[in-house]
């Protein structure tokens, strides 16, 4: 008998993630009527937004219909409109809760949303039971799908009709053993953009980390228009987005623009559609270059964009294009130094050479370690911070790049002394190519990561390290 008057409300079970969901169902004499899902109302209570693709109704003739138990790499909305069924649900996932169970009896009262790699299965206790069931993916011949016996007698289910009573398929009857079985792994992380800096950065931060891939420009480049179709975007829970094109100054010529627009826009535009599509968290690189530097302060993340240069303008224009992901991370950050050229790298081979260079002074920021950013970007992910926009550079005092120079020289014991300060204007006077306006201040406010329990190195510390590192030879 379905009853009647219940309010929305969310069960949880001893499965993590699967939840039983009892839903109000208002009968008079001409039957009775159920919002079987409501997304609105069911994400506002804990549901995961998980964005069904596909509606599937199952109608069972008999009592004692059993179909299970299944787990495929999709999450499903299960419930019936008409009849009763008794439902059983097995953790199928690799971890701590790999075979447990759960069983429950389900009417038009009730549904559950069995989460990605959870086994299910049901039998009608009633003749003509309509089973219906919502999923987020669409079969696909390569993806995997696991299937456990009905009759393992480690999970043990007491089923009301005895199986041998129950009318089930052939091959439900020979799905193979609990101790037989693979666990299913987890959705996986990619990582584009995997031989940069900032690549090699997440390689080493994820080293101790199984189901994460990284791809190199080879394996998939942003400006190829294949992205949707280059792999089976399902198997992915998280995509990393360190590819783009970073040629500040090359970007101010007429082939340096088409390919600034082609790799951090059009190319982020199919990786964001890509991500929307299939529920995939995008993690996104900013810059301060999407600011002019004209601000007498840091500059916070819900700061109006106002960039100076192309450069600047792609990364803008990037950055609002993964803001309408509903699952996005946007990591903005500034003076980057990692694996590879960079500045302090520059300053230690003149500073050995007996080069004494002139630096910009009219300039501020805080270098940033690609390590400190790869650090930040798992941090953002497992802890499961609120989505949007973050700051990410070092920490500490704000300086000028003479001054990041003069603090090099000093560290890999030459005299600081050897630095001749000249403004911007003055160091790109006599330049022969195109140069793109750089924003004077670059220093970005850092409370927002602050707020989510991420403390950025202190800037000075982490160059201290460095430049240890590269002057003793150090790996």
């Amino acid at each position: 008998m379905t009853e009647f008057g219940k309010s929305l409300r969310a069960d949880a079970t001893p499965i993590p993630g699967l939840v039983v969901w009892q839903l109000p169902v208002h009968g008079d004499n001409r039957g009775w009527f159920k919002e079987n899902w409501q997304r609105e109302k069911m994400v506002s209570l804990g549901l995961p937004d998980f964005k069904p693709v596909q509606n599937n109704v199952s109608l069972n003739e008999t009592a004692g219909t059993t179909r299970g138990i299944h787990a495929e790499p999709w999450d499903k909305f299960v419930s019936v409109a008409t009849g009763r069924i008794f439902g059983a649900w097995v953790d199928l996932r690799a971890g701590p809760s790999f075979g447990a169970t759960f069983t429950a009896e389900i009417d038009p009262s009730r549904a559950v949303f069995v989460p990605r790699g959870v086994g299910n299965a049901f039998q009608t206790l009633e003749p003509n039971t309509a089973y219906i069931y919502l999923v987020n993916d669409h079969y696909s011949p390569e993806a995997e799908y696991t299937s456990l016996n009905l009759a393992d007698e480690t999970v043990a289910i007491d089923w009301p009709i005895p199986l041998e009573r129950a009318a089930l398929s052939a091959k439900d009857r020979e799905n193979p053993r609990l101790t037989e079985l693979r666990p299913v792994s987890p959705r996986k992380t990619l990582v584009l953009g995997a031989g940069g800096q900032l690549g090699r950065a997440l390689r080493e931060t994820y080293s101790d980390t199984s189901g994460v891939e990284f791809a190199e420009r080879a394996d998939i480049d942003l400006t190829a228009g294949n992205i949707e179709t280059s792999r089976r975007w399902g198997d992915y829970e998280t995509i990393i987005n360190a590819a783009a094109y970073t040629g500040v100054d090359s970007a101010e010529t007429d082939e340096g623009r088409a390919a600034a627009w082609a790799a951090n826009v059009a190319g982020v535009a199919a990786l964001a559609r890509t991500a929307a599509e299939h529920g995939i968290t995008l993690v996104h690189i900013s810059s301060d270059y999407v600011f002019d530097g004209q601000a007498p302060k840091p500059y916070r993340e819900d700061d109006p964009v106002s960039p100076l240069g192309v450069y600047g303008q792609t990364k803008a224009a990037g950055d609002q294009i993964v803001g309408t992901v509903d699952r996005h991370y946007v990591v903005r950050t500034s003076w980057v130094i990692g694996d590879g050229r960079n500045f302090v790298r520059t300053m230690l081979s003149l500073a050995a050479r007996g080069v004494n260079p002139a630096v910009v002074n009219d300039q501020h920021g805080r270098p940033t370690f690609t390590s400190e950013i790869a650090r930040a970007i798992r941090h953002l992910i497992e802890t499961r911070a609120p989505y949007g926009t973050y700051n990410v550079t070092g920490s500490g005092s704000a300086m000028s790049w003479a001054e990041v120079a003069r603090r090099t020289f000093e560290l890999a014991g030459h005299d600081p002394g050897r630095i001749t300060d000249v403004s911007t204007a003055e160091y790109f006077a006599d330049a022969s190519k195109p140069v793109a306006p750089r924003p004077l201040n670059s220093v970005l406010d850092l409370a927002k990561i602050h707020s989510v329990g991420f403390e950025p190195a202190d800037a000075c510390g982490t160059l201290m390290d460095y430049v240890r590192r590269e002057t003793s030879g150090a790996e």
